[in-house]
């Protein structure tokens, strides 16, 4: 290999942190207050939900292409409608708000396996292509959602939602250090200052269960091993059909999870409330250096993606720049990873 290659390869490999590291500059500079523990948290909220969704889409890309799945948004947005329904109505009938929010979430993450189940028996026992399928799922939940919320959000929830979804795990106090979970009690005038959400934490850890299942689980080898060479994969003696069926259940239960936190975050339900992240979701797995042809993928790379997007919505909005520019610019970034793989796979993918 000689210095110019190897110096490409290297580039090509890393071009996701070479793009944030300027990003990061970039916004530094004309961004007004983007360095500030409030920018950062701004950041970190948004990326819980979009976190979530692109996992999702990780486990889906890996297991083989063209296959995404086009369901999770609405099936994030049929899990607000479910779940903020159920804590209202539980509500209405005497629970206490803690049981209303927990019987709402387990019936919504029940409920939430439902689409990746339709969606896993239609691609891998019917043979119907992953965006017919998942787009057909799609038009189901989203049509649901509208009929259950009236086609207008869903609120009455209890007010505990907003503060477990708003509150932070970890708080530090001037002159005292550190406390947990709860706001600390403290006279008027000591400065208590909010770290890290508790929404970001739960995020992280399921995050981290997924990066692991998919890298360090027989589970996980499967999944690369039938995005890699499907026929491959048979004559080894991997039950195809049962663990493509797995894989979407995964999609679908991650993209739920999303939904409810968005409903402990924004105490409502709406049922287009993931219809914006889909795409985003897809970016992020292909700037995660994911092949769209499967086999090549990383939940920690596609939360680098994560971060790159995520940071590219508060910059732009620090700058003043429309919203709608910010869709043409993630529009761009995609056109330009996808280029990447389709014509030098050989320079950005390897070994995580």
């Amino acid at each position: 290999m000689t210095r110019r290659t190897g110096l490409a390869s290297f580039l090509g490999q890393r071009w996701a942190f070479v793009f944030l590291l300027l990003e990061l500059v970039l916004f530094s500079f004309f961004g007004g207050g983007f360095f500030s523990l409030n920018g950062f948290q701004i950041i970190l909220f948004y990326s819980t939900t979009l976190a979530l969704l692109a996992t999702a889409q990780t486990f889906v890309i890996v297991s083989g292409g063209p296959g995404i799945d086009l369901s999770v948004g609405f099936v994030m947005g049929f899990a607000t409608v479910v779940s903020a329904k159920l804590a209202a109505g539980f509500d209405r009938m005497g629970l206490a708000p803690e049981m209303s929010l927990l019987l709402a979430i387990l019936i919504t993450l029940a409920m939430g396996l439902l689409p990746g189940l339709v969606n896993g028996m239609l691609v891998a026992r019917l043979k119907v292509p992953p965006f017919l399928a998942t787009f057909a799922v799609q038009g189901i939940t989203y049509g649901a959602a509208l009929l259950l919320s009236s086609g207008s959000a869903a609120i009455n929830v209890p007010n505990l939602a907003n503060v477990i979804g708003n509150g932070y795990f970890m708080y530090w106090v001037q002159g005292r250090g550190f406390s947990f979970f709860t706001r600390p009690d403290v006279p008027r005038g000591t400065n208590v200052f909010e770290i890290v959400p508790t929404m970001v934490v739960v995020t992280v850890l399921v995050v981290a269960v997924a990066a692991f299942v998919l890298k360090r689980t027989r589970f996980g080898r499967h999944t690369y091993a039938i995005g890699g060479n499907i026929d491959a994969a048979l004559r080894a003696g991997i039950n195809v059909k049962r663990h493509l069926v797995i894989v979407y259940i995964i999609s679908s239960f991650l993209a739920t999870l999303s939904g409810i936190i968005y409903m402990l975050e924004y105490v409502t339900g709406k049922a287009d409330a993931g219809s914006a992240f889909m795409l985003d979701a897809v970016v992020a797995v292909v700037i995660g250096g994911a092949s769209l042809f499967g086999g090549v993928g990383s939940v920690w790379r596609t939360i680098l993606g994560v971060l790159i997007l995520s940071i590219l919505e508060m910059g732009l909005k620090m700058m003043g720049v429309p919203t709608f520019d910010k869709f043409i610019a993630v529009g761009i970034i995609l056109i330009f990873a996808v280029v990447i793989d389709q014509f030098f796979p050989e320079l950005i993918h390897k070994e995580d």
